[in-house]
């Protein structure tokens, strides 16, 4: 008797474990930070990715970027603290974008090949996007609600700390480099 009514009790703690652990990861879904609540295609690709599911949890660099800019470089600078900062948890995504004359025109194909062999982006990158106001995407028109700021130009970046809020813009006068948006990377790893 005492052997069935451990079994049973086992059985019943291990169904309320079960149910317990089933609704933690429903709520854990439902906490994708609003920054990341986005579907957006990797570049020069089908494949579409929820960046909550991808990125939630890590600092997070977006950029919209382009190939024929004057600031085109900040490339080799993003790419630098992905690498460096990586495995602490910063994320660097690129956006594409030709809302700024004319200056990624190329196909997504063309885009991934110009990164990849002239800055050496591993990076994630996605879709070309419309960032500029008026015509912003749904992710650029959250970014810019948050902050105010739409970008002016190529290679604005926004900051997301590790809870999903957009912390800082710097625009495309702030190299990746600098000490100032590094002081800030760091303080938030």
């Amino acid at each position: 008797m005492k052997i069935l009514l451990v079994l049973m009790l086992a059985i019943g703690g291990g169904l309320m474990a079960t149910e317990t652990m089933a609704t933690g990861a429903d709520t854990a879904e439902q906490a994708c930070a609003p920054a990341l609540d986005f579907e957006m295609r990797r570049l020069a690709s089908d494949e579409a990715v929820r960046l909550c599911d991808e990125y939630q949890g890590k600092v997070v660099l977006m950029v919209n970027t382009a190939s024929k800019c004057g600031f085109t470089g900040q490339y080799e600078g993003l790419e630098a603290l992905y690498d460096k900062y990586g495995e602490r948890g910063l994320v660097v995504l690129g956006f594409p974008s030709n809302d700024f004359a004319n200056q990624e025109p190329g196909s997504e194909e063309k885009i991934q090949e110009f990164c990849r062999l002239t800055y050496s982006v591993e990076f994630p990158m996605f879709e070309k996007s419309h960032v500029k106001k008026g015509k912003a995407s749904p992710l650029f028109q959250y970014l810019a609600e948050q902050t105010g700021v739409y970008p002016k130009w190529n290679f604005y970046k926004y900051l997301i700390n590790r809870e999903g809020q957009v912390v800082q813009v710097f625009s495309s006068m702030t190299n990746p480099k600098s000490g100032k948006m590094v002081k800030v990377i760091e303080s938030l790893l």
